[in-house]
């Protein structure tokens, strides 16, 4: 098959990364793969690959929200009509709202045949462009996929969408616990944590991502432990939306926990650093609020990290609390942190939450997520046979 795989970013979000490993795994599978995206003048997708990258390029102008929304829908539009114009794709697979736009308009424009789209997850959007763009993007596709269960009954329930699900995986020679005590060491050198007891989470500050919650939390920890020093960790944030606002409630509310010099927002980051802040860690916490997959909580698993994550339907499809990872109820600080206590005192319990998340891990291959894909493609008709 020749399919045209597109995204809406070059940085490392989860949808992104799932396009990205998805594509390299039907690659693998010869398939011709080429990933679309958008991306402003200079910036190259987050790691390497071998693949086909084609970045339409927009500087998104100084304009208010929704126009800005329009312009970067408008340009990348423009961007992918002469890359998919000619038929030249068996398959046109959309990953989020704005790339599902852009296919969708031209679909409707004759210039290709079909749209493929997977839903990760709804958003909350209050602005009017986002919410008209997520519905678009639901609806109005030819074949709808999910990376979850609950999702696939919620686009039935709310949408009247019939949706398939396929599997996220996990790079496990890229997410892979230390080979030894001197990887380990070294890792926590160039992470500077020193000896303290260090929490990490991937994804920045936002409010899907319970950034508050987990805030609320770390100070009670640091309350209970004063001993570990605990130090906190958040990497990533790079997205589409503005949460300067959010951003702004975190860095007031750690200035009055008084947290300042125990809190570090190290933003995103480049592959190998974010693979050495895992190995780093001591403790993966996950306080999402919502989620597609959960696809960092996998991460975590795969480089050895014990997990406390939110009780979310999504993560206990693959989650199981005591077994593979520590659930406490969402939002609740008070909880978390008596999680975090708990991995942090005993280390037979930590011991256990590996062997559990190593397991669950087994269970997840990118070459498997590739083959769903083509039962999903092969679904439409569009497979040469």
């Amino acid at each position: 098959m020749r399919i045209a795989m597109l995204t809406y970013s070059v940085k490392p979000r989860g949808g992104v990364v799932h396009a990205l490993e998805v594509s390299e795994a039907l690659a693998r599978r010869g398939h011709a793969v080429e990933l679309m995206t958008l991306g402003r003048p200079g910036d190259a997708l987050f790691r390497d690959t071998a693949l086909p990258v084609r970045i339409v390029r927009h500087t998104p102008p100084d304009v208010p929200f929704d126009e800005r929304i329009q312009a970067m829908l408008d340009a990348y539009t423009e961007g992918l009509r002469p890359l998919l114009a000619g038929g030249r794709h068996d398959i046109v697979h959309a990953q989020d709202c704005l790339s599902a736009n852009a296919a969708l308009t031209l679909r409707d424009e004759g210039v290709i045949e079909h749209v493929v789209r997977t839903v990760h997850h709804v958003d909350d959007f209050t602005s009017p462009s986002l919410i008209a763009c997520q519905d678009r993007s639901i609806t109005a596709p030819d074949r709808v996929l999910c990376v979850s269960p609950p999702w696939v009954e919620r686009l039935s329930a709310d949408f009247g969408v019939t949706a398939a699900v396929v599997p996220n995986g996990v790079d496990t020679h890229r997410f892979r616990p230390p080979r030894d005590a001197a990887e380990r060491d070294d890792a926590r050198r160039r992470a500077d944590v020193e000896d303290r007891l260090t929490v990490l989470t991937v994804g920045g500050v936002e409010p899907r991502k319970g950034s508050l919650t987990l805030l609320e939390a770390f100070a009670r920890l640091r309350e209970t432990l004063p001993h570990r020093d605990p130090l906190l960790l958040i990497a990533g944030g790079a997205t589409l939306f503005d949460y300067r606002h959010e951003v702004e409630r975190f860095d007031a509310r750690v200035t009055a926990l008084g947290l300042t010099r125990h809190v570090r927002r190290l933003g995103a980051l480049e592959p190998d650093e974010i693979e050495g802040l895992f190995r780093a860690a001591d403790v993966f916490a996950f306080p999402s609020v919502k989620e597609g997959f959960g696809l960092v909580a996998l991460e975590a698993l795969a480089a050895g990290l014990p997990l406390v994550a939110s009780d979310l339907d999504v993560l206990r499809g693959y989650l199981t609390d005591g077994e593979s990872a520590l659930l406490h109820p969402v939002g609740d600080a008070a909880a978390l942190a008596a999680a975090l206590t708990r991995v942090a005192r005993d280390p037979d319990l930590r011991e256990h939450l590996r062997r559990g998340g190593k397991e669950v891990v087994a269970g997840f291959g990118w070459d498997a997520s590739g083959r769903e894909h083509e039962a999903a493609y092969a679904y439409m008709g569009s497979v040469a046979r």
